[in-house]
């Protein structure tokens, strides 16, 4: 979503490199390069010129001047000035006594359902009962949905069958997550296409009967400006307590996510990144905002991979590059581990845009078929060629190809790059075995 921001701000930084100092001259042209970049990156004007301004301001203090070369100092204040606009982690809210009651709002079409089958994932993975409900009479089958999403997520829905009154329907369900130790209510609420009395209204009451923990408002980050009037309007008429961005995944500006917090004045809390109902994530400033300056989001690539890898297996693995037993089998596996990440893209957009990435197209597409050929040229493998790949003569590798749908020359270069990967798992095999006998060399007083 960041791409081409994240393109005009290295530009803009490149061209103070080289510098002897910072002068005005040189600030001048910098921020005026970043006043464009963040317009056509679809950041509210105000919001823009506000930033600048703090920019300036702390850019030209001697402390900052005497320590850092000038792109240095302009890349850290534009970090500081970024993460601070967007504002310090917010964490989910939760009533003294359950159940806390989560009110999710918006307008139609912003995703409100959707995303509140996530909500419930996610509760679910962190140790909650949530379930959910909806107030939607008012759209047809709206309250079928809910229970679909609830089905796929493996959640609680409390139906409301009987009535079409949303605070009869929202009691029934208070009744029920006591009766069944739900600790969250999710309550999908009716949305309309635009802001009106009748929705607030009805929303207001809602409010008032339930005393929510949390009222959300869902954001649709491909509508840009738009979101942010719409998230600005809910917050003064309800009183946010958070804002929910979906689709920050997609190919919008992403000016939307940089300054809807401060044009509406509730938090960003959580960001869809996927169709998928695990593809939701706490939204964290400082890690957005090293993205948008091309410096990777490795604490969230890092979570991903906790997520993602069998202990049990890694453990295995590292045992096997001790001995330098690394197989096709345990390529084969390697790459499944990494396709549980997610989809490559966003993989690859959590890296650092340096080295062989920095170079790297904007609009490069992640061919994640290879990775399925790979694994299907590996399954079509005998048991005994994946431990012994000397074993895998011409003769092999027709058969291989045969059965694995590819031609020959794929089986060669998944061998080659099962080659290339083995010398380097050897390398850190043996690089891990050295730190492993100095630390034991100093206990013993030999270091």
């Amino acid at each position: 979503m960041f791409e081409n921001l994240t393109e005009k701000l290295q530009r803009t930084f490149k061209n103070l490199r080289g510098q002897g100092k910072l002068t005005d001259e040189h600030l001048d042209a910098a921020l005026a390069e970043i006043r464009e970049a963040l317009l056509e990156g679809d950041v509210n004007v105000g919001v823009a010129d506000e930033l600048l301004a703090n920019i300036r301001q702390k850019a030209i203090g001697s402390e900052v001047m005497l320590q850092l070369s000038p792109d240095q100092q302009v890349v850290k204040t534009v970090r500081d000035e970024l993460t601070a606009m967007l504002g310090k982690h917010a964490k989910p809210l939760f009533a003294s006594r359950p159940p806390s009651v989560w009110m999710i709002v918006g307008l139609q079409g912003s995703g409100k359902t959707t995303t509140t089958g996530k909500l419930a994932k996610w509760l679910t993975q962190h140790g909650h009962r949530p379930i959910v409900v909806s107030t939607d009479v008012y759209r047809p089958a709206a309250r079928e949905q809910l229970a679909q999403v609830a089905k796929a997520v493996g959640t609680q829905v409390w139906p409301g069958a009987g009535t079409d009154k949303p605070m009869e329907i929202v009691r029934g369900a208070i009744k029920e997550a006591k009766l069944s130790a739900s600790d969250v209510i999710l309550v999908d609420t009716a949305g309309r296409l635009h802001i009106d009395d009748e929705l607030m209204n009805e929303l207001s009451t809602l409010k008032k009967e339930l005393q929510p923990a949390e009222i959300l408002f869902i954001a649709d980050a491909m509508i840009g400006q738009d979101a942010v009037r719409s998230a600005g309007e809910f917050h003064k008429r309800l009183g946010l307590t958070g804002v929910i961005l979906t689709k920050l995944d997609g190919d919008a500006r992403g000016g939307a996510a940089l300054s809807i917090a401060k044009v509406s004045g509730a938090p960003v809390k959580f960001v869809g990144l996927g169709e998928k109902y695990d593809a939701l994530e706490g939204f964290y400033p400082e890690r957005i905002v090293s993205r948008v300056l091309g410096m990777g989001d490795l604490m969230s690539l890092i979570e991903r991979a906790e997520q993602a890898v069998d202990k049990k297996a890694a453990m295995e693995l590292e045992r096997k590059l001790r001995k330098n037993e690394f197989t096709l089998e345990d390529f084969r596996d390697q790459l499944k581990q990494v396709r549980k990440m997610g989809p490559l893209e966003q993989v690859v957009d959590m890296l650092p845009k340096i080295g062989p990435l920095a170079n790297l197209p904007k609009d490069a597409k992640v061919d994640e078929s290879m990775l399925k050929r790979v694994e299907a040229i590996i399954n079509s493998m005998t048991n005994q060629e994946r431990r012994d790949h000397n074993v895998i003569d011409g003769k092999r590798r027709k058969r291989i190809a045969s059965g694995s749908g590819t031609s020959v020359q794929e089986v060669n270069q998944v061998l080659k790059q099962y080659m290339q990967m083995r010398q380097m798992m050897k390398q850190y095999g043996a690089m891990a075995a050295r730190a492993k006998m100095k630390g034991l060399g100093k206990l013993a007083g030999l270091g």
